[in-house]
């Protein structure tokens, strides 16, 4: 009887060892079945990767990010979430966008905008930006911001006219907007984006996420909340 021992566990290591096969394979049909029924179940994880690389490449930024250039920003100096928008006066939907950010500010007094000159889309884009940047160093950047999309496509003239309705004194403004420093400051812009993945405009760092488009109003508003629980 001994001598048959081994043949017989044997058998039984070899049986079980195929209803795990059989066990493990049916599992991955079930799953493959399951995923192709609810292909969404793959984008939600996609986006969970996407979401946790973002995260990982905005950390090291994020002094650079959320610092703004001069007084570049509305809404709170003491904020406790930073929304980061990089944007470009000749975008449509980042125009679109400024009734949301606006609105934000308004009903949220411990949020800040920091805006990045991203001029991209149009020759007059850098003329605009340069002087967004001189209008910061003034002190009249939400006038100037304001009135740019006001009188929007950008351009030299178009410039020079908000330049003078938004109180900046214009020959301070022409020379600060031919200055090293803000050459520096849109080429730092520049490859901000580059490092997130940014390829048009408008485009937001809120917290630990990356985000492009006019994602409205809500978005923001979950973004911020979402931005200040992982603060807590």
């Amino acid at each position: 009887m001994t001598r048959w021992l081994p043949i017989v566990a044997v058998a039984l290591l070899s049986s079980a060892g195929t209803a795990l096969a059989v066990k493990a394979l049916d599992q991955r049909q079930d799953t493959r079945a399951y995923l192709l029924d609810h292909p969404e179940v793959l984008q939600e994880a996609m986006e969970k990767l996407r979401l946790k690389q973002a995260a990982a490449q905005i950390a090291p930024l994020r002094r650079d990010l959320e610092t703004p250039f001069a007084q570049g920003f509305i809404g709170a100096k003491d904020a406790d979430v930073t929304v980061v928008q990089f944007f470009d006066y000749a975008c449509g939907y980042c125009r679109a966008s400024l009734g949301d950010l606006q609105r934000l500010v308004r009903e949220d007094p411990k949020v800040r905008i920091v805006f990045r000159e991203l001029p991209i889309l149009s020759p007059g884009s850098e003329v605009a930006a340069r002087a967004s940047l001189a209008a910061a160093e003034q002190g009249r950047y939400p006038a100037f911001h304001m009135a740019m999309y006001a009188a929007s496509p950008p351009s030299p003239a178009s410039v020079a006219k908000v330049v003078q309705s938004a109180g900046l004194d214009a020959a301070r403004a022409e020379t600060a907007m031919r200055t090293p420093d803000k050459d520096r400051e849109l080429h730092r812009n520049i490859e901000l984006a580059r490092n997130l993945g940014f390829t048009g405009t408008p485009s937001w760092v809120i917290g630990d996420e990356a985000m492009s488009g006019a994602i409205g109003y809500d978005a923001l508003k979950e973004a911020v909340a979402k931005a200040r629980a992982n603060r807590s």
